[in-house]
């Protein structure tokens, strides 16, 4: 065989070989995996309610939760009998799980952002959202006329002020507060918390003056304290909180298979109704809202 022949031939099988080890095939076979496997492994985070919660022993619900089933139920088509395996998760970890395919999907309240995506990649939109704060009726003036539209409401005794914001950790709206703070001079400190409720029982309890997370969270969680016509929950928003699930990156065909599981459910009969089932009269707003942003 001619000299340059060989080396072509070598070259070939060299350009062959890193294929076969790069990212990308790697991460190209997310319905191989779960063929091999014999389940959809769907990741939850357990306290993300009305989008994703759990308690042991039963099954997780929420509406991110039901939007995963339509996905789990279109890979069902290609593998009949599929089991259906839910894994808690948290948001300082759920990412890294979906990089290293401990779960096919991510679903909660997740917000799509660059930084996110150089681990994940992500479906079509499932929600629009942004960040608010929950306060109660006589947190401080200024914190009242910085989240409500109206006239602040004033505490029958005033209380002296904690200056604490809380926040839960690792999300979105906690880096864009600290970044908020970090180019201003200000007496407020911030407070991390590990969970949405240990963040609202610290607001009831005094410890914080306003609880910061997305307005539609917030809504839910002022629905869980011990008084709620105590609390409020701002009008205003500060960031744009686009929500979706998280899958594997590099893998194109599976991200299509999710959005088009995800358009057919969304311009059926059944979505406004499951829209009603977890956000009421707001429902319409919402439908509007994810119709227009949604992958035709």
């Amino acid at each position: 065989m001619p000299r340059r022949m060989v080396k072509r031939m070598t070259r070939l099988l060299l350009v062959g070989l890193a294929l076969c080890l790069s990212p990308f095939a790697a991460a190209a076979a997310t319905l191989d995996t779960i063929a091999a496997r014999g389940a959809v492994r769907i990741g939850y985070i357990a306290d993300q309610a009305p989008f994703s919660s759990g308690r042991p022993g039963a099954e997780p619900v929420g509406y991110a939760i039901d939007l995963c089933g339509r996905i789990a139920d279109e890979i069902e088509h290609q593998f009949p009998q599929l089991r259906r395996d839910y894994v808690e998760m948290t948001l300082a970890n759920g990412f890294d799980a979906v990089r290293n395919e401990e779960i096919d999907l991510l679903c909660g309240s997740i917000t799509v952002n660059l930084n996110r995506r150089e681990t994940v990649d992500f479906s079509q939109p499932i929600f629009l959202t942004g960040a608010s704060a929950l306060l109660r009726k006589d947190s401080p003036d200024y914190l009242q006329t910085l989240f409500l539209d109206g006239p602040a409401v004033h505490a029958v005794s005033e209380r002296v002020a904690t200056n604490v914001i809380g926040m839960r950790a690792n999300t979105t709206t906690a880096a864009a507060l600290r970044e908020a703070l970090a180019i201003q001079e200000s007496k407020t400190r911030l407070a991390d918390f590990a969970t949405h409720e240990d963040g609202l029982k610290a607001l009831e309890d005094r410890k914080i003056d306003a609880y910061i997370a997305d307005q539609v969270l917030l809504i839910s969680l002022a629905k869980r304290a011990r008084d709620p016509s105590a609390l409020e929950v701002g009008d205003r928003m500060f960031t744009h909180e686009p929500y979706a699930i998280a899958l594997r990156r590099d893998d194109a065909d599976f991200r299509l298979l999710a959005d088009r599981a995800l358009t057919d459910f969304y311009l059926s009969d059944d979505f406004l109704p499951l829209l009603e089932s977890y956000f009421g009269t707001e429902a319409p707003m919402l439908h509007t809202q994810i119709i227009m942003q949604h992958v035709p």
